[in-house]
């Protein structure tokens, strides 16, 4: 997928959006095996408060979902474009794990609900991730349902080292 598809398809999601919380924007056969990538109206609204919604570095990192989640090495390694996992013991807080721990899932955001119904599977199950570009980071949660990998993206982090 080239980054003009990815942000026509960011765009199609406008209107899918306005009656429902989550909406898939598209499957990618990675390393790793198949992944569903899906977009809440959370990180919409997010974006485009933060005016990234659709910017090239927004459209680079969802391309970055054709690298897959690897289990082995989930970790960032420096430096790595990709999804990794954030852990929620890692020291110090940083912001990542504040907005998907503090300010979503510990919270809880009503979106958890609709997502543990969507998904049927349960918050506790569910890994946090972040899908990596030089410019920008996008977080969610990776679930396994019905069959596959799926990574819903649900807030985005662009700033540097902290």
């Amino acid at each position: 997928m080239d980054l003009a598809e990815v942000k026509k398809r960011l765009g199609d999601l406008d209107a899918v959006l306005t009656d429902r919380s989550v909406a898939e924007f598209g499957e990618f056969n990675t390393p790793h095996g198949g992944l569903s990538v899906w977009v809440s109206d959370r990180l919409v609204k997010k974006c485009r408060k933060g005016r990234v919604w659709k910017s090239p570095g927004m459209c680079t990192a969802m391309k970055n979902a054709e690298y897959g989640f690897d289990t082995k090495t989930s970790r960032s390694r420096g430096g790595a474009d990709g999804l990794f996992q954030v852990d929620r013991h890692f020291s110090p807080v940083n912001a990542m794990m504040k907005k998907l721990f503090d300010q979503f899932l510990d919270k809880p955001d009503p979106l958890v609900a609709t997502l543990e119904n969507h998904f049927g599977v349960p918050a506790q199950k569910w890994i946090a991730v972040r899908l990596v570009s030089h410019h920008l980071r996008l977080l969610g949660f990776m679930v396994t349902s019905r069959g596959r990998s799926q990574l819903v993206l649900v807030d985005f982090d662009n700033e540097k080292g902290k």
